[in-house]
């Protein structure tokens, strides 16, 4: 394959060079290394956020005991209604269980593999086109960055998104490389895939890896968009049998899609999860999308800077610049190789995916959640590892060794921005980081031209800049629990901003919303201090962690043993032993009975289903025994009112009782 040129002699490179077409007896050992490393960060004390996602969690529940409730991706084994995503990452997680039991491990040692796997093909996506030293790079930087760590140790479905779009790239190039159309096959058939775990957040890879091909893949202008066609039906094929058989099953026979308003999987797509994310109009929703300055919205403002401000910035800024200088770099250096060089095409891939997915989280007005920004972790890791290898090999010319010394001080100092949020928190790191970094620049600057030996003592001086800021953020990550819908990594941000709203990291309520939507007094946020309002409000604690009592939109439940008793009794003789308002309301109280409880109006309990009529039924039917109250977000954003009807209903019917500060009502009575 081609590579840069080194003009330097052979008896001057170190392991740091060597190319593809060798292997160092180093390579496999530190490789291995990085890999435990990464697990043991990615493993260690794991089972401390319990049933981390709860939403998720019940529905792995479901699905590991009833295979109906695995195809369709059902919040409970009698499915009455499925999640608001296709079902790809609860089938792992739901297998897992399956084998070893239900409990917080089963659920989310999988996901830590994913993590693992993930570092595994980044270290191999810039192993085969570039050098030993750039894919170690990347592998690190991949491993420590805190969004990652705290994605790989929680159970949404978008750690395997990671694993899916990491491992498209690499398809990619390798078919750019040899031209064999089995690639661009399995590129479509990954991509594919990654609609099946999180719909059209994928697609977001397909233009640049496109480009990419249409770039620097081998053959004719017209056979390359052949196999992009043919990419386009590997894509269709793998996601769209899903797809069909859900539009095309009875709907009275299967569970009403979740996030829906017309029980449709397409409305889904298009909807909720698809346009309605960029445009901020999605039915159902918590709240109306934002906007910029003048209209922010609930989500925070949009913009160009959105993925370095507030508290999205630590979770995977730290070194958005120095991949962006290496995308520009890159391409110059590589100006003049042949249109299919594979470093150039390396490029492409990794550069574009970090362009278009940064500008498409920076400007959608809908539903954004800082640990999104996941997707963007493989490119960044791979784009500076690419960055480090050509610096590296160019470290002859004073211009490189400039823009090296640069770049490293420039790091520190975004790294110094970045910890300097959490004024509070290991202020020592600051100054310990701008004097390292103040060495290892005045190394580059001075030494990096000389022998081997002191290139790369100067070399590894740069890198530990690098890694400083996001491996402290990450350890903060790995050492907290994280549970709840909404969480992000590192420590408490000063004035911090959750997506835009007020509110500490860790998964309670955005903006100090309780469960029902009101604005919880500042001096009670985050204290552990029960949220006014009705029943069904939230006990928010730092971090995510919350008292036991009824859950709400945002944080399962946690039952007490006499509620959980309760419940149990004659389970057996009711399709679902409870009914609750919102499916992480209804999520703590089916994670403890193991049994089914039916997830009144879905995620947000706005979705349509099931209606007072068809409630009153099953009511009428004996098959639900009990109705908790609480949870539930009212009618946000133009949904459905019938949870209130539900709710209303029962309560002027029925005789609740108080069970450990949680009131319920005997539907038999």
């Amino acid at each position: 394959m081609t590579t840069l040129i080194d003009t330097r002699p052979p008896e001057t490179t170190t392991m740091i060079e060597t190319d593809s077409g060798r292997r160092a007896g180093w390579e496999r050992p530190t490789l291995i290394a990085v890999l435990l490393a990464t697990a043991v960060l990615y493993l260690w004390g794991l089972g401390a956020s319990g049933w981390a996602n709860s939403f998720y969690s019940a529905a792995v529940q479901a699905g590991s005991v009833s295979w109906k409730a695995f195809l369709f991706g059902s919040f409970d084994a009698a499915n009455a209604i499925t999640v608001d995503k296709p079902p790809a990452a609860l089938w792992v997680m739901a297998l897992s269980v399956k084998i070893f039991g239900l409990h917080s491990w089963s659920i989310l040692v999988p996901q830590a593999l994913m993590g693992v796997g993930t570092v595994a093909a980044v270290w191999r996506g810039v192993r085969r086109w570039f050098s030993a030293g750039a894919a170690l790079l990347a592998s690190i930087v991949m491993a420590l960055t805190p969004v990652a760590v705290l994605m790989f140790r929680f159970n949404n479905p978008d750690a395997l998104l990671t694993l899916l779009m990491t491992l498209a790239a690499i398809t990619t190039l390798r078919g750019i490389e040899d031209g064999r159309r089995r690639w661009v096959i399995a590129t479509g058939v990954l991509i594919g895939l990654g609609f099946l775990t999180k719909q059209l957040q994928v697609m977001v890879l397909v233009p640049p890896l496109a480009l990419a091909w249409l770039v620097a893949a081998r053959g004719t202008f017209r056979r390359r968009l052949v196999d992009l066609i043919i990419a386009g039906a590997a894509i269709v094929a793998s996601a769209g049998w899903w797809v069909a058989l859900v539009e095309l099953w009875p709907a009275s026979s299967r569970p009403w899609i979740g996030g829906s308003q017309t029980n449709s999987i397409l409305e889904l797509t298009f909807g909720y999860n698809g346009l309605g994310r960029i445009t901020g109009n999605e039915v159902g929703s918590v709240t109306g999308g934002g906007g910029g300055a003048a209209r922010p919205g609930m989500w925070g403002q949009t913009g160009i800077t959105r993925m370095l401000d507030g508290v999205i910035g630590g979770q995977i800024a730290w070194l958005i610049p120095a991949a962006l200088i290496a995308i520009v770099g890159g391409l110059w250096l590589t100006r003049k190789a042949p249109r299919t060089d594979g470093q150039r095409a390396g490029l492409l891939v990794w550069g574009g995916w970090l362009v278009v997915t940064a500008l498409t989280f920076s400007f959608m007005a809908g539903i954004f959640h800082e640990y999104y920004t996941v997707a963007l972790a493989p490119a960044i890791a791979a784009l500076v590892g690419i960055g480090g290898h050509l610096l590296w090999q160019h470290r002859s010319s004073r211009a490189a060794r400039i823009t090296a010394a640069m770049v490293v001080l420039g790091s520190a100092l975004w790294s110094v921005e970045l910890l300097g949020r959490a004024s509070t928190w290991n202020t020592w790191l600051r100054p310990a980081l701008l004097l390292l970094a103040a060495i290892a620049a005045a190394a580059l600057l001075a030494v990096w031209h000389r022998s081997a030996p002191v290139a790369l003592a100067a070399a590894l001086a740069g890198a530990m800049v690098l890694f400083i800021g996001p491996a402290a953020w990450s350890l903060q990550t790995a050492a907290t629990p994280h549970s709840g819908s909404i969480v992000t990594a590192g420590p408490d941000v000063d004035n911090a901003s959750v997506g835009g709203r007020p509110g500490g990291p860790g998964g309670f309520a955005p903006g100090g919303f309780n469960t029902i939507g009101r604005q919880t007094p500042p001096a009670q946020r985050g204290n552990g201090a029960r949220t006014p309002g009705a029943p069904g409000g939230t006990f928010a604690r730092p971090g995510g962690q919350r008292a036991g009592g009824p859950g709400g939109l945002l944080n399962g439940s946690e039952p007490s043993e006499a509620l959980t008793e309760l419940l149990l009794q004659n389970a057996d003789d009711y399709t679902w032993v409870a009914a609750a308002v919102g499916a992480n309301n209804a999520s703590g109280y089916q994670l403890a009975t193991e049994r089914p409880v039916l997830a009144l109006g879905g995620f947000n309990g706005s979705d349509p289903f099931p209606t007072l009529a068809d409630f009153q039924q099953m009511v009428s039917n004996g098959q639900i025994h009990w109705f908790i109250s609480g949870g539930g977000f009212g009618t946000p954003n133009g949904g459905s009112t019938d949870t209130t009807d539900i709710s209303n209903w029962v309560a002027a019917t029925f005789q609740g009782i108080q069970i450990d500060g949680v009131t319920i009502y005997d539907l038999t009575t």
